[in-house]
């Protein structure tokens, strides 16, 4: 992600890592491409645990451990569902019995149909660090590729602005 000719993502990894941060991911509808675009610069591997791509209902319970009752009432595109994603991959990816000092988690519909009563472009990001859990809800527009990009620029953006401001 580049923005204004810096290279926000490698910021953001530089920064993490000269903290001694460390992030897991959890991937709904970006399918892998937030753990892409955390990977990409140079010296990712002292950040980026890994990543896990959830995109079927079951597997957000069984690999993350999202309350299967939650999924039942309000399906996969939930703030709650967010939340227990971004919480829960950072105990799923813990190295060397320590947890991931952070986690990223995207949930929500691409399109272009909608899913669960959710119309296209209905995104939660979920981030865990420390003791707080947030869901951060978007309203994106444009074709199912586009939200997708634009799901991967929010997150990396919501990163950036925690954990490497200036």
């Amino acid at each position: 992600m580049t923005t204004g000719g810096a290279d926000a993502t490698a910021r953001l990894i530089s920064r993490l890592a000269s903290r001694g941060l460390t992030v897991a991911v959890a991937e709904s509808l970006t399918g892998g491409a937030l753990a892409a675009e955390l990977t990409r610069p140079a010296g990712a591997s002292a950040v980026v645990l890994g990543g896990v791509v959830v995109y079927a209902t079951e597997l957000k319970h069984t690999l993350v451990g999202v309350d299967a009752a939650l999924l039942a009432e309000h399906g996969p595109v939930h703030p709650e569902v967010a939340r227990q994603l971004a919480r829960g991959v950072r105990e799923r990816l813990a190295v060397g019995g320590r947890a991931a000092d952070i986690g990223i988690a995207t949930t929500g519909v691409a399109g272009p149909d909608g899913q669960g009563g959710q119309a296209p472009g209905t995104v939660f990001l979920g981030l865990s660090y420390g003791e707080t859990t947030e869901a951060m809800p978007l309203a994106l527009t444009g074709d199912r590729a586009t939200i997708r990009v634009q799901t991967v620029t929010v997150a990396t953006q919501l990163l950036v602005e925690r954990f490497a401001a200036e």
